[in-house]
């Protein structure tokens, strides 16, 4: 039975799970559901933590029609749009990953937190 706690205000649930002698382990039903996993996870090391996530195939796909919409604004069409589209889209997950660390670094304060306007309107002002 999954004991619910809370993690700042996130309530967090937690289960305690067997480990095989083959370092297999079975998520339990609730939680395979909840967080939508297929056929495959992520298995992540933070600090002294294994954090085990479903993999999400859609990297970036969020963002398609504003990517697109900027690449035809900027002139591409094509075999060329194509390719730049592919590009831009395979660096959304690694930048939106990268924002995640950060945040979580002010998080827990070991860094300065960057408002929305020091991301977006230094970008806008070049």
């Amino acid at each position: 039975m999954p004991v619910t706690m809370m993690k700042g205000r996130v309530p967090m649930e937690m289960k305690k799970v067997s480990i095989s002698a083959k370092r297999q382990i079975t998520i339990p039903q609730k939680f395979f559901t909840m967080l939508g996993f297929d056929t495959e996870a992520e298995c992540i090391v933070r600090g002294n933590e294994l954090i085990i996530r479903p993999v999400k195939t859609n990297a970036g796909g969020e963002f398609a029609e504003q990517i697109l919409a900027d690449l035809i604004a900027q002139g591409y069409s094509g075999n060329d749009l194509l390719e730049r589209f592919k590009k831009a889209q395979g660096q959304v997950r690694p930048a939106v990953e990268a924002m995640l660390v950060d945040a979580e670094r002010i998080a827990v304060s070991e860094s300065d937190y960057v408002s929305y306007n020091d991301v977006f309107d230094a970008e806008e002002e070049g």
